[in-house]
C-alpha cells in the first residue's frame, strides 16, 4: 500500500483518474442541464484540448509529427474516435438519467477493458482479480435496479 501514494506509481495516477472521473460526472451533470448533450461534449473537448496543449508545451513534450510512427498515429486516432463516441454517449446518458446510476454503468468499462485485455493483449488476471471484476459488474447492475 505504500506505493499507492508515490507520484511515480501507476496506482497513484489511477486513483487520481478515478477522483477526476467522479468529479467529471457531477460537474457534467450540472453543466449539461441547460444545453444539448452533444454541444456540452464539444465544449468539454475544446477545454481538454487546451489543457493538454498547455501541459505538453509546459513539459516540453512536443514532437514533430513526422517522427511519430504510423502505427502510433493509427491507434491513437482510433482511441480518439472511441473516446469521442464514449463521451457523446456518456453526456447523453447524463442528460437523461441520474449521475448516481449513469456513472456506475459507465464503469462497466473496467469489465470490458479487462475482457479486451485478456482477449486481444493476452493479459492474464488472478482469480482474485476476476472476482473483483465480477463484483464491479454486479455493482453496476445493482445500481440500475429500482
Amino acid at each position: 500500500m505504500q506505493t499507492l501514494f508515490q507520484v511515480t506509481s501507476w496506482q497513484f495516477w489511477a486513483l487520481l483518474s478515478a477522483v477526476f472521473a467522479a468529479l467529471t460526472a457531477i460537474l457534467a451533470k450540472v453543466g449539461v442541464s441547460d444545453i444539448n448533450a452533444d454541444l456540452a461534449t464539444f465544449i468539454r473537448t475544446v477545454v481538454i484540448l487546451a489543457v493538454a496543449a498547455i501541459l505538453v508545451t509546459a513539459t516540453g513534450q512536443w514532437r514533430a509529427p513526422g517522427g511519430i510512427p504510423p502505427k502510433t498515429w493509427a491507434f491513437l486516432a482510433l482511441s480518439g474516435i472511441a473516446t469521442g463516441l464514449s463521451w457523446l454517449c456518456y453526456f447523453r446518458a447524463l442528460k437523461l438519467g441520474p449521475a448516481s446510476q449513469v456513472a456506475p454503468v459507465d464503469k462497466l468499462s473496467v469489465v470490458f477493458t479487462t475482457l479486451f485485455a485478456i482477449s486481444f493483449l493476452g493479459e492474464r488476471i488472478s482469480a482474485k482479480a476476476a472476482l473483483g471484476i465480477v463484483l464491479i459488474a454486479a455493482g453496476a447492475v445493482l445500481t440500475t435496479l429500482k
